[in-house]
Order: C-alpha cells, then sequence, then structure tokens
C-alpha cells in the first residue's frame, strides 16, 4: 500500500470498508442481471412453458355423444322388435319341418276335416274314440305337439275330422288346428299330430274340442 503523500488527509479505515463493500455488491448485482439474461431458457432450449390448455367446447362434445346414444339406443329397440318377429316365424317354420316329417297328413286331409266339423255342434259323436298325449319338446325341436291317437270303435269302416285348440295359460284360445283321418277299418288304430305353430311364449296346452266320426 503507497503512503499517502505529505499532508494529505487519512480517511477513516471504516469508510475505506464500506466504500469497498458498496463496490462489491454493485459488481455482484450486475454480474447476477447478465447471468439472468444470459442464461433465460429460449423456446428452443430444455425448458419450456407449456401453453394453458383450452378447454373444450362443451356444445359439441355434447352433440357428438348424444348421437351415438341415441343410434345406439334405435338400434337395439329395432333389433328388439327383429328378434321377437324371428322368434315367431323361426317356432311356425320348425312347426311346419317337424309336422312334414312325422305326419302323412295332406293339407286336403285337413282341409275336409275342417270342413266336416262346421255343421257338428257340440263335441261330436267321437270323443270317446279319441285320446290325447303330449310330446317332450327335447323331441320335436321345442315344438308343442300332441299325439292324437284314433281308434275306430265302430263294426264299420269310418273316417275321423278332429279339432285341436291351443289354450294360454288363462284358458283363451290362441290356435286352432284341424286333424283327419280317413277310411279306418274297424277297431283300426291310427295316430296323428296336433302341432302348434305359435311362438314358445307363454306355454300354451292342447284340448280336444271335437271329434267326429262319418
Amino acid at each position: 500500500m503507497n503512503p499517502l503523500p505529505p499532508g494529505a488527509p487519512r480517511r477513516p479505515r471504516k469508510a475505506v470498508s464500506a466504500a469497498l463493500a458498496l463496490a462489491a455488491a454493485v459488481t455482484a448485482a450486475a454480474l447476477v442481471s447478465c447471468s439472468t439474461d444470459s442464461d433465460a431458457p429460449s423456446s428452443e432450449g430444455s425448458r419450456t412453458i407449456s401453453e394453458r390448455p383450452t378447454a373444450p367446447d362443451s356444445a359439441s362434445f355434447s352433440e357428438k355423444t348424444a348421437s351415438p346414444l341415441k343410434s345406439a339406443a334405435s338400434e337395439a329397440a329395432e333389433s328388439a322388435r327383429a328378434s321377437a318377429s324371428e322368434a315367431a316365424e323361426s317356432a311356425s317354420e320348425r312347426a311346419d319341418e317337424f309336422e312334414a316329417s312325422v305326419s302323412a297328413e295332406s293339407e286336403r286331409v285337413q282341409k275336409a276335416a275342417q270342413d266336416e266339423l262346421k255343421d257338428v255342434d257340440g263335441e261330436g259323436n267321437a270323443m270317446s274314440d279319441v285320446s290325447m298325449t303330449g310330446k317332450p319338446r327335447s323331441e320335436t325341436g321345442g315344438v308343442l305337439a300332441s299325439i292324437v291317437t284314433i281308434t275306430n270303435s265302430t263294426d264299420e269302416k269310418a273316417s275321423y275330422a278332429l279339432q285341436v285348440d291351443f289354450l294360454d295359460p288363462d284358458g283363451k284360445t290362441v290356435e286352432t288346428r284341424y286333424i283327419g283321418k280317413e277310411d279306418l277299418d274297424p277297431g283300426e288304430r291310427a295316430q296323428a299330430y296336433a302341432i302348434s305353430h305359435a311362438p314358445p311364449e307363454p306355454k300354451l296346452s292342447a284340448k280336444l274340442v271335437k271329434a267326429q266320426r262319418y
């Protein structure tokens, strides 16, 4: 440290120290400021500021969501109606197939039986010659069918016309079928099927309504 020239006043040491501290603080602040400006991350740096996400358009979202829901509900309703229709058609088709496979009766014979019964009052004259037995659905492909057994109890050749009704659980007639057997010899026994073409639900029961010998 250079000595002061003769006659120069001496500064107090405390003042010198304060001045030095102030200079150091100013220098440090300048360095910090420069460092902050030079180190600020750019848009291409490793640190980026994400833009605030934009909320979705709720009106558009609701509209797009509601449309598929309405479409799905419409398709479900249409599918249910189609399933019910297909079930009824399927039941009728299965009945036709089963009837064709087990019965030799023609439409002509059935029509003849129906015509014969038009003028018959009451149950007819041959109820005692006819019996009915239900056939398991497992043997008919799920079709409701009853075996009708006809025995000619007379001593002459005879033909038979039968009416079988299918009733719901309340006893209401849902379907009517006609069965015919022609030219049975005395004492001869023959069998036919009363087959329902109605859907499987509700469950029906078969009832012999008329039996006419002619």
